[in-house]
């Protein structure tokens, strides 16, 4: 198996989400969050993969994302949904921050849409 190279696309200034810690953006075609957590960055589907609904309506705390809908939460480290809850985890995608912009790699949205 090879490993896939990282394509790095450049999303947004960090300071759009200086006044807010969950925003929707699309990149690579694929609807996505980009979620802040005190310093660090995430990036995430949209949709919950328990119910599919908006997680861009839940709120952010302690390092988890709550979904609006059923109260559940993820772990925006690894993913994983709360105790008790039957759901895959979050997909979540690889960011780093360069000179004041956020990037998301490309390879690996594309990735987890094969």
């Amino acid at each position: 198996m090879t490993q896939e190279v990282a394509r790095w696309v450049e999303v947004l200034p960090l300071q759009r989400l200086a006044d807010q810690a969950i925003l929707c953006v699309r990149v690579e075609a694929v609807d996505m969050l980009l979620v802040r957590d005190g310093e660090r960055v995430f990036a995430c589907e949209r949709a919950c993969p328990h119910e599919q609904a908006d997680l861009s309506l839940g709120r952010v705390a302690g390092g988890r994302l709550s979904c609006p809908r059923h109260l559940a939460s993820f772990d925006l480290n690894d993913g994983h949904i709360s105790p008790g809850w039957p759901s895959r985890p979050l997909r979540r995608y690889p960011t780093r921050i360069r000179d004041g912009r956020i990037w998301v790699d490309a390879a690996a949205i594309e990735s987890a849409a094969r």
